[in-house]
Parts: structure tokens; C-alpha cells; sequence
């Protein structure tokens, strides 16, 4: 699956995590990655200098990276959760 880096696959994102509970912050940080996981809490900070393409690989490495309950979200987020494992970024 090729991914757009556009503001409607940011949302889309955001919403994959807001349905299963997370919260999604943007800040300012010093962390050196586009985002982070607060310890293991269900907030997401992602560093809001950071450019779109940017803002968007790290949500969906941040996805990869976590266990989500898919059993409380829609066929169509399953879908696009899925196809998101499944997702080679490459720079």
C-alpha cells in the first residue's frame, strides 16, 4: 500500500487512535523523533515543528510499533490498520 502524505491520511491516523482510546497531542518536544508515546500512557505527543511527511511516518511507526484492540473498531479502520502493518517505510 503506497502512503499519501496528505492532511486527510493524517486524520485518518488520528482517528485509527482516537477510536481505540488514544489521545493524540502536538507539541512542541525535545525529543529527536517525530513522536512519542508518553511512557505507557494512551497519549501520543508528536512534535508539531515537524513537516507533514514527518508527522505522518512517525504516527504510523508509533502504529506498527504498538498492540492495538482492534476488536472495538470498524471493518473499514481494521482494514486500514491492516494495511498499515503491513507498510515498508523507507526514506
Amino acid at each position: 500500500m503506497g502512503i499519501s502524505f496528505t492532511n486527510h491520511t493524517l486524520e485518518k491516523l488520528e482517528q485509527l487512535l482516537k477510536e481505540v482510546g488514544f489521545k493524540v497531542r502536538y507539541e512542541k518536544g525535545n525529543f529527536k523523533t517525530g513522536s512519542c508515546q508518553l511512557e505507557s500512557s494512551k497519549v501520543i505527543v508528536v512534535n508539531k515543528f515537524s513537516n507533514l511527511e514527518n508527522k505522518i511516518i512517525s504516527l504510523i511507526e508509533l502504529i506498527k510499533n504498538i498492540d492495538l484492540d482492534v476488536s472495538i473498531i470498524g471493518e473499514k479502520q481494521k482494514a486500514f490498520y491492516y494495511s498499515l502493518k503491513q507498510t515498508e517505510i523507507t526514506f
